[in-house]
């Protein structure tokens, strides 16, 4: 259960609370989509619609990690759900969440009525938007009532709950492993784990990933001065895990890893292609595209079609 001051700064940040653990907040690329016609780089590469593609989390303030990266507050990470709540309810209440973001977008100017109408019918469930999802014990139920509406799943997670993902059932459309450091005393450094035992238990979700049969991606959150480089050690654990797409994504100097971070560590987009050029050629993934906007790459195992199948 979320206390009171938690409750009042994530809604100042503008995030909707669904329950008692659970948040939606309206994408940036949402917004752009809507206003602008310009999509985020999974519509560019997978084929996604960004203006009906809802962001939300079911760990709204729980995470085992406190990464430098991170543009959340951190200030407030819970230890546990307390309280869980029914999944048919998250989604429910998340769907009327993102319907009451959206709200405000009708009759503006610069927005069509027919791309909002679309926005309202959500196709696309992120979830992504803070926490750790897998610390949110009935994800594999939450995950069934998202397909069983027809909507597809991304589920990003740091990798550090092997055993959920292995019983996970069913598996999330397309899965997102973060991998921030190619060795443990970077990780350590860089992502301030809570436990001694989390760089262990990335290895080990690596390991299993070949045994899950969905669209693994692993992302690799590049932070210059601290994880850039090193492109060998990063080839050797993204080879064993056999996805069939890697994001060399630069990080963005935004949010409250401004308290953490300079701006110098957010490398450019030269860096960023440099790096996924020499990662190919060490792993033999192919480069497969770019959005230099949002400085990041993706490379693909030969064969592999980015694209969504409809």
């Amino acid at each position: 259960m979320l206390d009171p001051q938690t409750e009042d700064i994530l809604k100042k940040q503008g995030y909707k609370l669904v329950g008692s653990h659970s948040g939606v907040k309206l994408c940036h690329w949402t917004k752009e989509s809507l206003k602008h016609d310009r999509g985020c780089y999974k519509q560019h590469f997978y084929g996604i619609e960004s203006h009906r593609c809802m962001q939300m989390t079911p760990t709204v303030n729980n995470c085992n990690l406190g990464c430098l990266f991170c543009w959340r507050d951190q200030t407030h990470w819970g230890e546990g759900l307390g309280q869980v709540d029914n999944p048919q309810f998250i989604l429910e209440e998340s769907l009327a969440a993102q319907k009451a973001h959206l709200s405000g977008y009708k009759g503006n100017p610069k927005v069509e009525l027919e791309k909002w109408m679309g926005a309202n019918d959500v196709k696309h469930v992120a979830i992504s938007l803070t926490g750790e999802p897998t610390m949110y014990p009935r994800l594999g139920e939450f995950i069934a009532e998202c397909h069983h509406k027809g909507l597809t799943t991304f589920l990003v997670t740091n990798g550090t709950n092997p055993t959920v993902l292995e019983r996970l059932d069913p598996l999330p459309t397309q899965l997102y492993v973060t991998v921030a450091a190619p060795n443990e005393e970077l990780y350590n450094r860089l992502c301030l784990p809570r436990s001694k035992h989390e760089w262990r238990n990335l290895l080990c979700t690596l390991e299993l990933l070949p045994s899950l049969e969905t669209r693994r991606v692993i992302r690799h959150t590049l932070v210059d001065g601290y994880n850039l480089g090193w492109e060998e050690k990063y080839a050797r654990l993204d080879e064993a895990t056999e996805a069939e797409f890697i994001e060399c994504k630069g990080y963005v100097w935004i949010g409250q890893s401004r308290d953490r971070l300079i701006m110098g560590n957010m490398p450019s987009h030269r860096k960023i292609r440099r790096f996924a050029t020499a990662l190919a050629e060490a792993s033999g993934y192919d480069f497969g595209d770019e959005v230099e906007g949002s400085r990041v790459v993706l490379l693909t195992r030969p064969g592999a079609n980015p694209r969504l199948p409809n």
